[in-house]
C-alpha cells in the first residue's frame, strides 16, 4: 500500500477526489486548481479577475460575452455529458489574444456542444494577461503551455473517476486558444516546469499529448507580415494528432493561419481536415446566427466519427430485411485505432459470386455512409 505522504501534491489531490460522491462527479461541474500550491512563475499582476467586455466589442454567436483578464489562478472545470458518455474528452482553450479569455462564447458554449454529443468537456482557464508581442509567447514565455500540459496530465490522472478513456482526450481552441492547442500538439514534452517551484505539483510520467485537435480560427501560427509561412515553433512532429481546422476567408489578420498549418500537416502526413468559409471574420464562435459557418459543429461531429472518437451514426438502412423477412446480414468491420480516418475493410461494390443466390449476397446498404 502506497502511503499518501509519498505522493506528489497533484496525485494526492487526485486520490482525495476519489472519495467524492459518484453522482456529484457525474452531474455537476467540478473545478480544480491547476497548481494547488502556486503557479510555476510568480503572478504577473495583483489585480483581481475582471470582465473587460465593452458595449462596442464584437458579438460572439450573436450575443455579448464575458472577456476575463487578470487570471493568475488557472483552473480546469469538468462538464460531464448530459446523457450518453462516449468516454471521449476535450480540453477547451478559449481565445482572447493571450490578454483575456472569452470564457462563455468560446468556452461554455463549446462545452454545451461537446456534452450534447457525449463528450466530457474540460474547460481550461489559463493564465492571462501575458506580456505583449513575442515576450508573451512561447518559448519566451512558457506560462500558457505549462497550464495546458498540466490540464492534460490532470485529466489523464482523473480519467477513471471522470469516466474518460485516457486514449481519447483531445484539445479544442479558439484564436489564441487555438494557438495554444497547436502548441500543446507540438510541444507536449516541454519540461520547463521541472525547473520551477511548482515541479512537485506535476507528474511528468503522465503524457500531455493530445489524441486529436479541433482548431478554430487560429492566430499567431503564420509569420507576419506575409503570413505565407508557418512559424517553425508550430511545425508538426511525431506528437501531432489528427486535426480539424476551420477559418474564414475574410478574417482580416489571421486568414492564412489555418492554410499554412494545414499545408504543414499534409507535408508531415498527419491526417487533417480543413473548412474555409467566405464569411465570418475572426471570433464568430460556435453558432453565428444566420451565417453559413453556423453549422460548423455538425462538420466537426462527422469528423470525430471519421477518426473513431465518436461511434458511427446508425445506418438508415439498418432495419432493411431480406425477402424472407430476416434482417440482411452485415459484416462487422474492424475499425482502426482512434485518431485515424476509417477505411472500409470490405470493398463497397464486392464482386458478385455467380453461384450465390440474391438472398445470400451481402447487403450493399451495409457500406452506406449517409445519415
Amino acid at each position: 500500500m502506497v502511503r499518501m505522504k509519498h505522493l506528489s501534491p497533484a496525485l494526492g489531490l487526485a486520490s482525495l477526489l476519489l472519495f467524492l460522491p459518484a453522482a456529484h462527479a457525474q452531474t455537476q461541474p467540478l473545478t480544480l486548481p491547476l497548481w494547488p500550491h502556486a503557479t510555476p512563475e510568480p503572478p504577473q499582476t495583483t489585480e483581481p479577475e475582471t470582465d473587460t467586455t465593452k458595449p462596442t466589442d464584437n458579438l460572439i454567436s450573436g450575443r455579448r460575452v464575458v472577456r476575463l483578464t487578470n487570471v493568475t489562478v488557472p483552473t480546469l472545470t469538468v462538464y460531464p455529458p448530459h446523457g450518453q458518455n462516449t468516454g471521449a474528452a476535450v480540453l477547451v482553450f478559449p481565445g482572447g489574444g493571450y490578454v483575456r479569455l472569452v470564457t462563455d462564447g468560446e468556452g461554455t458554449d463549446a462545452c454545451h456542444w461537446l456534452n450534447s454529443i457525449g463528450i466530457t468537456c474540460i474547460l481550461v482557464k489559463y493564465r492571462v494577461a501575458q506580456p505583449a508581442g513575442e515576450a508573451g509567447h512561447y518559448p519566451a514565455d512558457p506560462d500558457d503551455l505549462e497550464d495546458a500540459q498540466q490540464a492534460m496530465r490532470l485529466t489523464r490522472a482523473h480519467a477513471a473517476e471522470w469516466n474518460i478513456d485516457p486514449t481519447h482526450i483531445g484539445v479544442m481552441g479558439f484564436s489564441a486558444g487555438a494557438n495554444l492547442s497547436v502548441l500543446l500538439c507540438t510541444h507536449p514534452n516541454d519540461d520547463h516546469v521541472a525547473s520551477t517551484p511548482a515541479a512537485p505539483d506535476t507528474n511528468p510520467h503522465i503524457s500531455a499529448r493530445a489524441d486529436f485537435a479541433i482548431i478554430v480560427y487560429p492566430a499567431y501560427l503564420a509569420v507576419p507580415p506575409d503570413n505565407t509561412q508557418l512559424n517553425p515553433v508550430y511545425a508538426p512532429n511525431e506528437f501531432t494528432p489528427s486535426t480539424f481546422l476551420i477559418q474564414a476567408e475574410n478574417d482580416r489578420t489571421y486568414a492564412r493561419n489555418a492554410l499554412v498549418y494545414y499545408g504543414a500537416l499534409l507535408d508531415a502526413h498527419i491526417p487533417a481536415e480543413l473548412h474555409y468559409y467566405a464569411t465570418g471574420g475572426h471570433g464568430f464562435g460556435m453558432h453565428p446566427p444566420n451565417a453559413p459557418e453556423e453549422n460548423w459543429p455538425r462538420l466537426a461531429t462527422d469528423w470525430l466519427r471519421s477518426i473513431n472518437i465518436l461511434p458511427p451514426r446508425e445506418d438508415r438502412h439498418a432495419h432493411d430485411t431480406t425477402p424472407g423477412g430476416a434482417p440482411a446480414p452485415c459484416p462487422t468491420p474492424q475499425p482502426p485505432g482512434p485518431g485515424r480516418p476509417s477505411t472500409p475493410s470490405t470493398p463497397i461494390n464486392p464482386t458478385p459470386n455467380p453461384s450465390s443466390s440474391a438472398t445470400t449476397q451481402p447487403n450493399p446498404n451495409c457500406w452506406s455512409t449517409q445519415p
